[in-house]
């Protein structure tokens, strides 16, 4: 009989934009895996996406179990329900558990506890702490505690940042503590992508000597587009156009705040993209003035793509660009910040030479092939 393995998270786009080679990797270790998540609610990804998500992942032999978790933490009906659902799920009896996503993590690792007595690993990724230097005060009271408290029924703690992963080694009981360059990108897919740019432009309704922002990521308060939007409306430069590839609650709000900025015309909010490799192809710099990343994807795509980066002065940010080494650092709450370091890049050609040069030398470390075998080393460990 195969050793059984369970992926789970609170949402279903967490598994599928993050997870699918550790999903694939279980499997081809010969663990018969099951992965659960909430896969009806609508978050970065859509119903649709999450459906077909799961049904790539049965077509590949996995098994699928949906769990009402909520990453509202004070919903506490949800998180009654989810905790009753993880109990069930459990009986199944797993070998392994790999968790994700703080609430789900967190739950998952105290009902799985009496199960971990009798030999089952739990292995816990913190995409990045939700306390973290420069943290609002409740994220420390609330998350803290609760992190502090679970990392003891933790066998590997796996941390996706230097900033992180010194807090773990300094303040958490889990048996051991991993570091893990991110989750990893598709250097060799993102080289094959290829796009006329000129096509693409006048796919996107943008003129064709238009200089090219581009940000991806969810319309949330956290990925802090606003700050670009406003960034964007300083510099007053009609050729610039901004591309926002993403979805999320505050897109009316950010479509409104770009005609009040009176940048409408500049700033393209183009939803959910399956064309991203191509985006980065034609772009002229990547942006992304986040509150809170772990160690971002799209930033690591958008350097092995290339681009000089304009990014937050944030952990995780700080893992993969130096200020002027491969881009610009900058507040979050100041969007003349971007708009100078911005311009910079726009009056720079040698500087954007010379950036672009770093990222793709430092963008191969980032390789989805190096966190595989990361990984490997990780679920084939004994502890």
């Amino acid at each position: 009989m195969n050793k059984k393995a369970l992926v789970i998270a609170s949402m279903g786009s967490m598994l599928d934009n993050f997870n699918k080679p550790n999903i694939r990797l279980l499997k081809e270790l010969g663990y018969d895996v099951t992965i659960a998540a909430n896969f009806n609610c609508e978050d970065s990804n859509s119903k649709e996406k999450n459906d077909e998500f799961c049904r790539m992942m049965q077509e590949e032999g996995i098994n699928i179990q949906h769990i009402d978790f909520s990453r509202k933490l004070f919903n506490i009906s949800k998180q009654i329900s989810s905790i009753k659902q993880t109990k069930e799920l459990l009986k199944q009896g797993f070998d392994l558990i790999h968790c994700h996503s703080p609430i789900c993590a967190a739950i998952t690792r105290i009902v799985a506890n009496k199960y971990r007595k009798k030999g089952t690993k739990i292995i816990y990724t913190a995409h990045g702490f939700h306390f973290y230097k420069g943290a609002p005060i409740k994220n420390w009271l609330i998350y803290y505690p609760i992190e502090k408290f679970c990392s003891r029924f933790t066998d590997i703690l796996i941390t996706i940042n230097h900033e992180d992963y010194n807090l773990a080694q300094k303040k958490m009981k889990a048996k051991k503590n991993e570091y893990v360059q991110g989750v990893g990108i598709d250097i060799e897919k993102l080289n094959k992508s290829q796009v006329n740019k000129n096509d693409k432009k006048r796919d996107l309704g943008i003129p064709m000597d238009s200089i090219i922002i581009l940000s991806v990521g969810e319309l949330s308060r956290r990925k802090n587009h606003e700050t670009l939007i406003k960034a964007v409306d300083m510099l007053k430069n009609t050729k610039i156009h901004c591309l926002i590839a993403g979805r999320g609650d505050l897109e009316d709000y950010l479509k409104s705040k770009a005609k009040e900025n009176c940048t409408a015309e500049q700033v393209h909010f183009l939803g959910f993209r399956t064309d991203v490799a191509e985006l980065y192809k034609i772009a002229d710099f990547y942006v992304h003035p986040a509150f809170q990343e772990g160690l971002s994807v799209a930033v690591m795509e958008a350097m092995a793509s290339g681009l000089p980066c304009v990014l937050s002065d944030i952990r995780g940010n700080r893992d993969l660009i130096e200020n002027g080494e491969g881009g610009f650092l900058c507040n979050p709450l100041l969007p003349q910040e971007f708009a100078t370091s911005i311009n910079k890049l726009i009056h720079g050609d040698d500087l954007c030479a010379k950036m672009s040069k770093r990222n793709i030398v430092c963008a191969k470390n980032l390789d989805i092939k190096q966190s595989n075998k990361k990984m490997l080393e990780i679920y084939t460990s004994n502890i």
